[in-house]
């Protein structure tokens, strides 16, 4: 992960920088679940000096047992939708709130490739939400561009949704 997180563009660590000072003003807490990004969000927040009390938590749950056990996300979610869903993405970030002192989650789920035959390479959800139950959801399709470069536009995707979270709390737009 270290090659990858040195690999990220510099307008993804301003972005981050950015999002954390926001939140930092608004003394808002964050909170990460991540399936194929295996935690590189949670590496990118914690890697910006002078915010370590934002980023309050991460939970990798790569398999769904972990999604099951960690983050609350029904069985029956993930027989009727698979882990790759808005449905699954949006359990996931509820979840991820719900086991944390964060004010907002965000949660990333997808396959970042090469995939199963019934598996759509580069498929990405995105979900994140607060306490006052806004929630904002993004669905993306990469395509066959590589694991490295769906994971990058991954973290891309839920740096935007947790930055529109904090410019309207609570807004129910997804």
């Amino acid at each position: 992960m270290t090659e990858l997180l040195s690999a990220l563009p510099a307008d993804l660590m301003e972005k981050a920088c950015r999002l954390l000072e926001r939140a930092n003003k608004a003394s808002t807490s964050i909170a990460a679940a991540e399936s194929c990004t295996g935690g590189l969000l949670a590496s990118l927040m914690t890697d910006v000096p002078d915010y370590s009390g934002i980023f309050e938590r991460g939970f990798v749950a790569y398999s769904n047992d972990a999604k099951i056990e960690m983050l609350g996300v029904k069985r029956e979610t993930l027989d009727r939708f698979g882990a790759v869903s808005r449905q699954a993405a949006i359990e996931m970030a509820k979840g991820a709130l719900d086991n944390s002192q964060a004010a907002l989650a965000v949660a990333i789920t997808g396959f970042a490739g090469p995939g199963e035959e019934d598996e759509e390479e580069g498929l990405v959800h995105v979900a994140a939400t607060d306490r006052e139950g806004g929630m904002r959801h993004g669905e993306w399709h990469h395509g066959k561009v590589g694991r490295a470069a769906v994971r990058i536009a991954s973290i891309a995707h839920a740096l935007e949704l947790l930055e529109a979270l904090l410019e309207k709390p609570g807004s129910k737009a997804e």
